[in-house]
C-alpha cells in the first residue's frame, strides 16, 4: 500500500500594514486568534472574530 501525501491550500496569510495612529507598517496573521497591538504606540491593529480576524488599520500587501 502506498501513502500519498495530500498538499492543503491554506487560505491564510500574512498582511502587511500600517498603523493608523503613527504610520508604523507591521507584519500580521490574516487570521489571528489574539489582538494584536502595534509595537510603537499600542493601538489595537486586530481583533479575532472566530475565522478571519477584523483589522482595524489600513492593508498595504497581502503576502504569500
Amino acid at each position: 500500500m502506498t501513502r500519498r501525501k495530500e498538499m492543503r491550500i491554506t487560505e491564510s496569510r500574512f498582511i502587511r500594514v500600517r498603523c493608523p495612529k503613527c504610520e508604523k507598517e507591521q507584519i500580521i496573521f490574516g487570521k489571528a486568534t489574539s489582538k494584536t497591538k502595534c509595537l510603537k504606540c499600542g493601538k489595537i491593529l486586530v481583533e479575532p472574530t472566530g475565522g478571519k480576524a477584523k483589522i482595524r488599520c489600513r492593508v498595504l500587501e497581502v503576502l504569500n
